[in-house]
């Protein structure tokens, strides 16, 4: 690793202040980390939020779950009340990765490095979440922008995420054997305000998919979700897999994740 200084500010104030002036948010350390060991990145600076103790928790307020950005996915996997209330949202942060990177990985890191293949990001926007930050609320429809990109401001922090419950909800995925990131995840929620489809790991970056969503709207059942054709062009094909293979996969687990659901 190239030489760097290391700051553990104690709350979110003094946080943003040294993220503002270049420093380097160090959250998890599950991407940043290995980026630095292979030189791919060199900052001078890293801000370890994991002293943070406002950042760390989840608690359950109204028909939401708010989990704090430093909260680690085991945590969050563990939870009895999110277990027996939001079980599709355990069950995710319950089989990221291995046990040592939910060990050590966060929630926030997770949705702010914003991995296309990233689980936590579809779980997110299929649920119509809300990410709190150090400025404002953003709402999870306006939060990913892309490959790596958020709607994050220099300086702008993610202190928690406010999950509203669903009435039904179930997360598929395929995992890619020597990572463990899907290579398509799908997050499948029924709520109030509808149906969301939120798919990840085929696409630069996690996307929702319409024709999924109006479909399983007037027919919430694995027989909708198959009669809907997914249109490859914009799918990502690479080593692992192609496009016309993702597309399948996400009509696929679309029809488990419903069935799951309604289990």
């Amino acid at each position: 690793m190239y030489a760097f200084t290391l700051e553990r500010p104690a709350n979110v104030a003094d946080a943003a202040k040294l993220v503002a002036a270049g420093g380097k948010v160090l959250a998890g350390g599950q991407t940043l980390l290995a980026s630095m060991k292979l030189r791919l990145s060199a900052p001078e600076q890293l801000v370890d939020l994991g002293g943070i103790k406002e950042l760390v928790g989840i608690k359950k307020e109204g028909n939401a779950f708010v989990i704090g950005a430093m909260t680690r996915h085991l945590d969050v996997g563990s939870h009895a009340e999110v277990k027996a209330a939001f079980p599709a949202l355990a069950w995710l942060a319950d089989h990221i990765g291995d046990r040592q990177v939910r060990a050590m990985g966060t929630i926030g890191g997770s949705i702010a490095n914003n991995d296309p293949a990233a689980c936590y990001p579809s779980a997110v926007l299929a649920s119509g979440a809300t990410i709190v930050t150090s400025k404002r609320e953003i709402a999870a429809d306006d939060f990913f922008l892309g490959l790596f990109t958020t709607a994050l401001e220099e300086g702008e922090l993610i202190t928690a995420i406010r999950f509203p419950i669903p009435k039904r909800a179930a997360y598929e995925k395929l995992r890619q054997k020597a990572s463990n990131f899907p290579l398509v995840g799908v997050f499948v929620t029924q709520g109030d305000s509808g149906v969301r489809v939120a798919v990840t790991g085929a696409g630069n970056g996690v996307f929702r998919h319409k024709g999924l969503e109006d479909a399983l709207a007037k027919s919430f059942s694995p027989e909708a979700a198959a009669g809907v054709k997914i249109d490859s062009s914009d799918l990502n094909s690479d080593l692992h897999a192609s496009a016309a293979y993702r597309a399948n996969l996400i009509n696929v687990l679309t029809q488990r994740a419903v069935k799951k659901a309604l289990a």
